[in-house]
């Protein structure tokens, strides 16, 4: 069920799944993460709905995990934000006006298209907060972009326009300001003239001949994580953030 916070929208074939916590940059929470789970199984398990978007409002899709409320939140069939690991049989568009930063820009890996307005911007800034990208761009980023903007991104933080990341394959549409919602459902309604079947078994083939290695990806990244929450920059980085000042690295 639509909260405040998630909404829902049927348009024939498509559901739009709309994050809505725009005071907070979109920050995933709970209730996010809890809101993104029940429209995922909304797509899913109606059979009259055959592609998805998920979008955030007009100036922002999000900014990544809420760190106030803790680490990346977790639901039982999704995972990290409701959509990490979740397994899906039906084409989920990510429709990006402003910023995906961190989890934010996690979530836009974990989708299958991305149409992105020329505002959006992406970045991966968790070594900017002592800490890992831990859910899925330590191996969707490389997997998706070339590998040495990939690990530019992991290991600088800087944001990446999104004319930049279309010339590299990453976004498929690229769009006017304000237009990029618009877009996607078009891609959604080309994608829904075809047989939702062989779309479901394309889709699946897809992940099944790429994904291979996730077991991997998520061990390293779990190991990763584990070495760098023992450690004192962690605990910094994360107490600068709150206290809005300059984290004071040791390397420890």
């Amino acid at each position: 069920m639509a909260t405040e916070l998630v909404t829902y929208e049927r348009h024939g074939h498509v559901l739009v799944i709309a994050l809505r916590r725009e005071d907070k940059r979109n920050a995933i929470d709970q209730e996010l993460s809890d809101g993104i789970e029940a429209g995922l199984d909304l797509l899913e398990d109606d059979p009259d709905l055959w592609a998805g978007i998920l979008t955030g409002t007009a100036t922002v899709f999000s900014a990544g995990t809420d760190l106030s409320a803790g680490y990346a939140p977790k639901t039982e069939r999704g995972g990290q934000y409701g959509i990490i690991r979740r397994p899906r049989t039906k084409p989920l568009i990510a429709a990006v006006e402003g910023v995906a930063y961190g989890g934010g820009f996690e979530i836009v890996l974990a989708c299958d298209l991305v149409v992105a307005s020329r505002t959006a911007a992406f970045a991966l800034p968790e070594v900017r907060r002592g800490l890992l990208a831990n859910c899925g761009a330590i191996f969707r980023a490389p997997r998706t972009l070339p590998l040495n903007v990939a690990r530019e991104m992991l290991v600088t933080g800087d944001p990446v326009d999104a004319a930049r990341l279309h010339a590299l394959g990453v976004v498929n549409r690229l769009t006017e300001p304000g237009e990029a919602l618009a877009r996607a459902r078009e891609l959604a309604e080309r994608i829904c003239v075809n047989s939702p079947t062989a779309v479901a078994q394309t889709l699946q083939a897809v992940d099944r001949a790429t994904t291979g290695d996730d077991e991997l990806g998520w061990q390293a990244t779990t190991d990763g994580f584990a070495a760098i929450m023992a450690s004192e920059d962690a605990k910094e980085g994360i107490a600068a953030f709150l206290e809005k000042r300059p984290p004071q690295w040791t390397g420890r």
